[in-house]
């Protein structure tokens, strides 16, 4: 077998890889918010996000403690691109979705901030140490504002006895979901960087666009199952999730490991269509709107050609 079929077959195999392991994940969460008695969309922005994300995490800290946390933080930042401006966009071609801007208002108010926080850290062209502390109190923050607001919910929410074999079922499909979504990404990001390698692609092209949709195969998936199956809650929690864990956690705990070496251009583009995007995402009248679908992808097909002539 030639080197090009192993390496269409690896991405094919990824798709039903993918569909399994988003189905059981998405289950896993559903049973794990019904057993806490939690918001789904709550549940969506802490532990399915944080979950999701765990590619990203793994990546910029191996990468941080290898020396070269630089691919840690350009994954990171270009992960929130394709996050928003691909996989939301995608979502967005099933029709509005519904959406209250009371609901999102903490976690999307952040997820504009810490993109334009990041560029102010990274003028002198360096994520230290003390940036990365400041990104991990900001996470710390909002996680305390999270937790808080989980305490009132279960306080307001009637108990419902739940059985402990539904929490181990839920949280055993999650993490088989999961396992499932992370081997998808590995298939897809192995398997078409071979082909686009193959075709002539540039390193740095195929880092920004495979490699970033690959690590963010977990969002993808997850995202648009739960938006075919009517669960919008889900969808934007996953994905403001997200987005607020690799801009504070992951990139601070990559340069709370080792500074990072960031040039302006590169990053503040990434940045800036990072803020675009997400804003982007802001409801009006109860929903957000289909047309705004084909602008973000427009917007992240702008990025990867902006990106590929730098």
């Amino acid at each position: 077998m030639t080197v090009a079929s192993t390496a269409i077959l690896m991405t094919l195999a990824a798709i039903p890889v993918a569909a399994l392991g988003g189905d059981l994940f998405l289950k896993g969460m559903l049973g794990l918010a019904t057993w806490s008695r939690l918001p789904r969309f709550l549940v969506a922005t802490t532990l399915a996000a944080f979950a999701t994300s765990s590619p990203e995490l793994t990546l910029s800290t191996m990468a941080a403690l290898s020396g070269k946390p630089e691919i840690g933080l350009g994954d990171a930042l270009g992960s929130n691109v394709v996050n928003i401006a691909l996989i939301l966009g995608l979502s967005l071609a099933f029709g509005a979705m519904p959406a209250s801007l009371e609901g999102l208002r903490r976690d999307y108010l952040l997820a504009v901030a810490t993109p334009l926080v990041t560029l102010v850290l990274c003028l002198d062209g360096t994520v230290s140490r003390l940036d990365g502390g400041i990104l991990l109190a900001l996470f710390a923050s909002w996680l305390a504002m999270v937790f808080r607001q989980g305490i009132a919910s279960r306080r307001t929410t009637e108990h419902a006895p739940q059985s402990e074999i539904s929490l181990v079922l839920a949280l055993l499909g999650g993490i088989a979901g999961l396992a499932c979504l992370i081997l998808a990404g590995i298939l897809f990001v192995d398997g078409a960087s071979d082909i686009a390698a193959g075709l002539g692609v540039q390193d740095y092209v195929i880092g920004a666009t495979i490699v970033a949709i690959g690590t963010s195969m977990p969002e993808l998936v997850t995202t648009l199952l739960s938006r075919l199956r009517g669960q919008h809650d889900l969808s934007l929690g996953i994905l403001l999730g997200s987005c607020l864990f690799n801009g504070l956690a992951v990139i601070g705990i990559a340069s709370a490991i080792q500074a990072i070496h960031a040039p302006q251009p590169e990053v503040g583009l990434a940045l800036v269509f990072g803020v675009v995007a997400v804003l982007m995402m802001q409801p009006r009248g109860g929903e957000i709107a289909r047309y705004r679908g084909a602008i973000l992808l427009a917007l992240y097909l702008a990025f990867v050609v902006t990106t590929a002539a730098m």
